[in-house]
């Protein structure tokens, strides 16, 4: 088909009654975001969209409504829901097939389980999972939900954040209690987050339930963290000792070759 076909084609659809042009326009919103403008002004989005400044703000009141966009007094970011979109694009594009049977020789040669997450609020959302048949009572699948506090691969992505952001998340922020090993104190959580950031890792032991302790690396894109892979063992006394010698290096492996995989998708861009 010629581009001058296509293009005729095009309009024709957007003329048409099948053409649903809050959807165009609330996708091309989203798409105005980039790395290189990672936060926009109302003004901004309206320019660079085509729209309004009312219907922009519209618009960007509706994503920020639905999870997918926040804001401040002046600007305008995505939030880390927009990865839920972007993962139902690693699924139809079959990436998961890419970096399963990473994941999945890494948990065969610690014969530990392994997960990949990101961050959506206060959550940490499951992605990818291989599970090893151990004595758990956790039972964990792909899409599910857990505090970001009291476990590693939520303390990964929260120490990832711009600081701005994450005093913002914090400030009278309440942490519950999930097991009585659970860091509940902001200040607390807030030091433990700048080791992590300064460390590269996080272990979390007993914190989001007795009997397992968990350690978490980043997984970074085009300059930021944009999820977390973890190793989940059952705690013990040398758990600790265990994870840094043995288990991190393989983890530190296994995230490098994740982000080569990735490194050139556009889904977590």
């Amino acid at each position: 088909m010629s581009r001058a076909t296509s293009e005729r084609t095009s309009a024709d659809f957007e003329s048409s009654p099948d053409h649903v042009q809050s959807l165009a326009r609330g996708l091309e919103v989203i798409r105005a975001f980039s790395a290189e403008n990672p936060a926009l002004s109302l003004s901004a989005v309206a320019e660079r969209v085509g729209l309004s400044r009312a219907a922009a703000r519209r618009f960007l009141l509706t994503l920020e409504h639905l999870g997918y966009v926040r804001s401040d007094e002046r600007l305008f970011r995505l939030t880390p829901r927009v990865l839920e979109l972007g993962y139902a694009y690693l699924s139809s594009l079959d990436v998961s097939d890419l970096l399963l049977p990473l994941m999945e020789g890494m948990a065969k040669q610690l014969d530990e389980s392994s997960s990949l997450a990101v961050l959506q609020g206060d959550e940490i959302v499951y992605v990818l999972r291989v599970p090893v048949r151990k004595v758990m009572t956790m039972n964990i699948a792909v899409g599910a939900h857990l505090p970001a506090h009291a476990t590693s691969m939520g303390r990964v992505l929260l120490a990832g954040l711009p600081e701005e952001e994450l005093a913002a998340r914090l400030k009278k922020r309440r942490l519950p209690a999930l097991t009585p090993h659970t860091l509940t104190d902001t200040s607390a959580l807030r030091a433990e987050l700048q080791r992590v950031a300064a460390q590269g890792w996080a272990l979390v032991q007993q914190e989001m339930e007795l009997g397992l302790c968990s350690l978490a690396v980043p997984v970074r894109h085009r300059g930021r963290v944009a999820a977390a892979l973890n190793v989940g063992m059952r705690w013990h006394e040398r758990c600790a000792e265990d994870a840094r010698e043995r288990v991190l290096p393989a983890l530190k492996r296994t995230a490098a070759a994740i982000e080569d995989a990735i490194r050139p998708l556009q889904v977590f861009g």
